[in-house]
């Protein structure tokens, strides 16, 4: 893995990789982390059944999701009562859960901020099995899930840019392109300026080059990791789309 002070510092890297040691480097754009939530409660049930002639599986799930304030993360509980589902699945159960949240329906991104409720079920003496309430209990949450107004969030960073103040139009212009919101701009010494930023780490991937090109190559930026939020309707369409036809490639 190589890493650098930006795109063009990556270029000439990759040039000398080339040029100078005949290697052959596999370069690409990283990916955006993004995340996948829900914004409504929804139910969630699914039966499982297999007989194939020996031991078979059986499993009932019956779930709950409900949204949690951001940054919450995942929570579970079990409101199961009477035995419907024996103590003893119940592990099994946020398992298969979990096995759900590391790979959500929309895009194949992590699932987070919500609370799930196992609440009924049903099983069989035989052929009840941990495998089968995890499988059950997965396709319970992927059935609730798509009720549930489910949504994309992504990762927004602040960016603190250093420019001349005869830039500052230019700057704060296109950061409104890239979904940016200008929190404040400073006068710094020297004809400089301070801009400060939130912007969606999507709409960074040329950054360094499109602030080279509006500063003639006198402007600078440092960016911080500061929350995530919700995609935009018409983004979350594009991407979602895009990653189908990644799949379909």
């Amino acid at each position: 893995v190589l890493s650098g002070l930006g795109e063009l510092h990556l270029r000439v890297a990759l040039e000398k990789l080339e040029n100078r040691f005949r290697i052959a480097a596999d370069a690409r754009r990283p990916r955006v982390a993004f995340r996948e939530t829900i914004t409504q409660q929804a139910e969630g049930h699914y039966r499982l059944k297999k007989q194939t002639g020996g031991a078979g599986q059986f499993a009932e799930v019956f779930l709950r999701i409900e949204p949690l304030p951001r940054g919450s993360g995942f929570e579970f509980a079990s409101e199961v009562f009477g035995g419907a589902i024996p103590t003893q699945f119940i592990p099994a159960c946020e398992k298969g859960v979990l096995d759900a949240l590391a790979s959500g329906p929309l895009g194949g991104y992590a699932v987070e901020d919500l609370r799930v409720v196992v609440h009924d079920g049903k099983s069989h003496a035989v052929d009840s099995k941990d495998i089968a309430f995890r499988t059950a209990a997965k396709m319970a949450f992927r059935d609730a899930f798509g009720r549930a107004r489910p949504m994309l969030l992504e990762p927004i960073v602040t960016l603190e840019i250093t420019a001349p103040e005869a830039h500052v139009g230019d700057i704060t212009a296109d950061l409104k392109t890239r979904r940016g919101r200008v929190l404040g701009v400073d006068t710094l010494a020297s004809g400089m300026a301070g801009v400060h930023a939130q912007i969606p780490l999507a709409e960074l991937g040329n950054y360094s080059g499109a602030l080279r090109g509006m500063t003639s190559g006198a402007g600078s930026f440092v960016t911080e990791p500061s929350h995530y939020d919700f995609v935009p309707p018409q983004v979350q369409r594009r991407l979602t789309a895009d990653r189908a036809a990644d799949a379909e490639a």
